[in-house]
């Protein structure tokens, strides 16, 4: 089984609900979508990093780190960094991909970080991570604060595209890509 199948079959597992669902936005929907019980997953953190391994792959400029906001991205970015060393290891990708994570605020002791993990020097071609892609503020967080730092943001990589606007939100800043979208997975678990 390919690695897009399979992430889609765990994903639909474990991440997507039917039923009667109230947003955080406050909007009703007739599915939910957790991410993280399959990011945090044992296999499914191995099959999200291989899926956006595959993304990174084509990239040019090659990203040397990924990151994200705090939480959604956490497990993904850590995943594939972990994967893209062995992978590069194997010779099946360019370079090992670090993994940042940027803090939903500034922290207010020792360092006084918005940025956890990787610190590429200015210019370095990074990624946005995200689970799930709804409105983009997120993701567009994310890359202001990389921008922010120096880096060029040369992509942003979602696990689900909500296909509620994220994308032409986030495609302003930077290319968009998602591994599914919602309408796929919900289609799929029916």
């Amino acid at each position: 089984m390919d690695t897009r199948t399979r992430l889609k079959n765990i994903l639909c597992e474990k991440s997507v609900k039917l039923g009667d669902f109230t947003l955080s936005s406050g909007k009703k929907s007739n599915f939910y979508l957790d991410c993280r019980t399959t990011t945090l997953d044992a296999e499914g953190a191995y099959y999200t990093a291989l899926g956006v391994l595959e993304v990174l792959q084509h990239l040019r400029p090659y990203p040397l780190a990924i990151g994200g906001l705090t939480l959604g991205a956490d497990p993904i970015v850590a995943s594939v960094a972990a994967m893209s060393h062995l992978h590069h290891a194997e010779k099946k990708i360019i370079a090992p991909v670090s993994a940042f994570i940027v803090r939903k605020e500034t922290k207010k002791h020792g360092m006084q970080n918005l940025i956890e993990g990787w610190r590429g020097p200015e210019g370095s071609p990074v990624v946005i991570a995200e689970d799930t892609c709804t409105t983009g503020g997120s993701a567009i967080q994310a890359i202001e604060q990389a921008r922010a730092a120096g880096w060029n943001v040369v992509a942003t990589v979602c696990i689900v595209d909500r296909e509620e606007g994220g994308r032409e939100a986030i495609e302003p800043y930077c290319p968009f890509h998602a591994l599914f979208t919602a309408r796929e997975l919900v289609s799929a678990k029916k």
